[in-house]
């Protein structure tokens, strides 16, 4: 019998399958891969659910005073990020319906799995929790911007702020609502202990779901457009190399503490991909597919970096001082 603490010690596993069968069912059944589009936002907002409600709120408050972490996130994904990512451009040009999805995906820092992986990864999940109200607005309101720094004006006029805020809303607000209400159920005893109990064995399943439905629901448009996209592959690993040394620089600088510099590494590494996707499939058509094939390219190599990361970071990159 497979014990939570089993599950937990071999977590990697389970998620390097469920990236190969989210792969075989994309790639053998289409239709199943399309249907399960659908599912994508539902699994990512039970799997927040499953991890929030693991988080003593109540502890919350010093996170969201913790200024040195929050400036230190700020300059990593608003500064850092957007230089390392024109640079990466400059070494791998791109043709211009490639560039936007490129843009689009890098620029904007995640906002909801990012919390998971640095949990999984022994970093200051409370920290991230905290600061995705200020990385969404943030990133709203700087995202046309920088589109237009490095793509002009019309670029800039398809951002769009709708689903930038429906994602915020489903996989963040309201799985943190459920969060605080079992929480607070619980403490009056009775069966919502139990409830509590059963969601600690959630996050590992629930992660291994996201990731095949994911990558189901968006391999084939990788492989129908694999000729036109293979060459952001490097700029994708490239970002995944770079990011975590600049953002251990960072972290020196402002000398946060162990948990604090890990998840500081795993915000600027991982990419807003699933929110961004939308405003790609809103592009004028000859625009649309492409970019939005860059940016689910994106999807699957940060999926793939980010099982890496869980083991390297903590194990390699930021060891417990």
């Amino acid at each position: 019998m497979i014990t939570r603490e089993t599950m937990e010690r071999q977590q990697t596993w389970f998620y390097v399958m469920a990236l190969f069968a989210g792969a075989w069912i994309g790639l053998a059944a289409p239709a199943w891969g399309n249907a399960l589009h659908y599912t994508v936002s539902p699994v990512l907002a039970v799997l927040l659910y499953s991890m929030f409600v693991q988080i003593p709120f109540t502890e919350l408050r010093a996170s969201w005073t913790n200024l040195r972490f929050m400036t230190a996130l700020l300059i990593a994904n608003f500064i850092a990020v957007p230089i390392v990512v024109w640079l990466l451009t400059l070494v791998f040009p791109q043709s211009p319906d490639v560039l936007i999805g490129v843009y689009l995906v890098l620029l904007t820092p995640c906002i909801d799995y990012v919390i998971v992986f640095t949990q999984l990864g022994k970093g200051n999940e409370k920290l991230m929790l905290a600061a995705t109200p200020l990385l969404f607005v943030v990133q709203m309101i700087l995202l046309p911007g920088y589109l237009w720094l490095f793509m002009g004006s019309d670029a800039a006029t398809i951002m769009k702020a709708g689903p930038f805020v429906e994602a915020f809303l489903l996989l963040i607000v309201v799985p943190l609502l459920l969060a605080v209400v079992t929480q607070v159920l619980c403490k009056k005893g009775g069966s919502a202990q139990g409830l509590l109990h059963a969601t600690a064995w959630l996050p590992v399943p629930m992660m291994a779901l996201a990731l095949v439905v994911v990558v189901a629901s968006q391999i084939g448009k990788v492989y129908n457009d694999l000729n036109s996209i293979v060459n952001v592959i490097p700029i994708y690993a490239a970002f995944l190399i770079i990011m975590p040394f600049i953002s251990r620089f960072i972290a020196k600088l402002f000398r946060l503490d162990t948990g604090a510099s890990r998840a500081l590494i795993f915000s600027a590494a991982t990419r807003n991909s699933l929110v961004v996707l939308p405003l790609a499939l809103s592009l004028s058509p000859e625009w649309a597919t492409i970019a939005a094939a860059v940016i689910v390219t994106q999807t699957i190599v940060e999926l793939a970096g980010e099982l890496i990361y869980i083991r390297l970071v903590p194990g390699v990159i930021l060891k417990d001082r």
